[in-house]
């Protein structure tokens, strides 16, 4: 694809490549062909928006040309720009790791408040991430709770890599630790909050996924089996060793789960609060603490 013009301005530039989007059915044409140019041309938004009849040169449009046809492939913008920010951070992303998702963010909401409500921000809360990925929930959390230690864990040595860079980028590294393993094997815990958001897409449900997420990201972190729980029954195994008393455990939900996760997890002897919604009113983030 080429956006040349017999006159290419900043402003030409990005309506042509929005529309563009808009043809091959992106939703948000507007903000992407924002955010590839301004890339493209190492400027920030407010220069792109300012600046917007200053012309363009050749080897800047083969520049917005090249990021333009990797989006119309659906490859995720932030995989293109290589950073997704969640929860004010902004994170490294890689091909090892999912793209930190904004309902993903209400883990962490559901997380602090338990944590206000109990008074335990200034405490030295140990917290373990299963499935850390990037390692977003785990770093929102360290860097909301300042005397908080973490451990974060994964079967991807890869992923691991990933997490530890960003915990360096954001200043967390010394409050915490990173382990390659199934869930959580070996870690002898215990743990005052547990929080994941394990693979939870149903097998046979894979091909149905949006391009964006079924061409680009991690197979294995999408994939939770036949039922998609196969993440849930493990972590549920476990809980009961991990947690410590009074500790909390929160997992992120797929849309339609609550029910079934919430069956498996009370059959596990764990006691299960109500969820908390998304912004978009779905279930996401079920909380769980040990019977007694």
């Amino acid at each position: 694809m080429t956006l040349a013009a017999a006159t290419p301005t900043l402003a030409s530039t990005r309506q042509a490549l929005a529309e563009s989007f808009r043809k091959a059915g992106i939703d948000s044409a507007e903000a992407d062909a924002r955010l590839l140019i301004a890339h493209a041309l190492g400027i920030d938004r407010s220069e792109l928006i300012a600046n917007g009849t200053r012309m363009l040169n050749a080897r800047e449009m083969q520049a917005i040309d090249a990021l333009a046809a990797r989006r119309l492939k659906h490859e995720p913008v932030a995989r293109i720009l290589g950073t997704k920010e969640f929860w004010s951070l902004m994170l490294d992303v890689t091909p090892a790791v999912l793209v930190p998702r904004p309902d993903t963010e209400t883990v962490v909401e559901a997380a602090l408040d338990f944590v206000v409500r109990d008074g335990l921000r200034m405490q030295r809360l140990r917290i373990l991430d299963i499935g850390t990925g990037s390692g977003a929930l785990l770093l929102a959390l360290l860097s909301e709770l300042p005397d908080a230690l973490g451990t974060g864990t994964d079967i991807s040595t890869a992923a691991l890599a990933v997490a530890r860079g960003n915990a360096e980028r954001h200043g967390l590294s010394s409050r915490c630790s990173f382990v390659a393993c199934d869930i959580a094997a070996g870690l002898p815990g215990p743990f005052d909050l547990i929080v994941s958001n394990p693979p939870y897409v149903a097998h046979g449900d894979i091909a149905t996924l949006a391009p964006e997420v079924r061409d680009y990201d991690p197979i294995i972190a999408l994939d939770g089996g036949s039922d998609g729980l196969d993440g849930y029954r493990a972590i549920a195994a476990d809980a009961r060793r991990l947690l410590a008393p009074g500790g909390r455990l929160i997992v992120e939900l797929g849309a339609g789960q609550e029910d079934a996760v919430r069956a498996l997890l009370t059959k596990a002897g764990l006691t299960v609060d109500k969820a908390r919604d998304d912004l978009g009113g779905i279930a996401r983030a079920l909380s769980v603490t040990v019977a007694p």
